[in-house]
């Protein structure tokens, strides 16, 4: 069984915040404890089914490609996507 603690604004009764501690709810309240409250709530855990699965989680294209033949010529790529450089005064306002 888990709990939580719930602080309460007592004027609208909104939510203000939910703590996992009670020492954190009552500082809480202690900001306005005229004005807020705090409550405790318990929740079950649920029984938790585990699944299992035997299928291989690649796709069918990834399993046993070969290992790339060539290199890219990294170095020619590069000169042709760069821009020239500027070659005029830069503007002085």
């Amino acid at each position: 069984m888990n709990e939580y603690w719930i602080v309460k604004d007592r004027r609208t009764g909104k939510n203000i915040c939910h703590c996992s501690d009670i020492n954190d709810a009552i500082m809480m309240v202690a900001f306005d404890s005229q004005n807020r409250t705090y409550s405790r709530h318990r929740f079950l855990m649920d029984q938790v089914i585990d699944v299992s699965s035997s299928r291989d989680k690649q796709l069918p294209g990834q399993i046993g490609l070969p290992a790339a033949q060539e290199e890219l010529p990294f170095v020619e790529l590069q000169q042709q996507i760069w821009l020239p450089e500027g070659k005029q005064e830069p503007v002085r306002v």
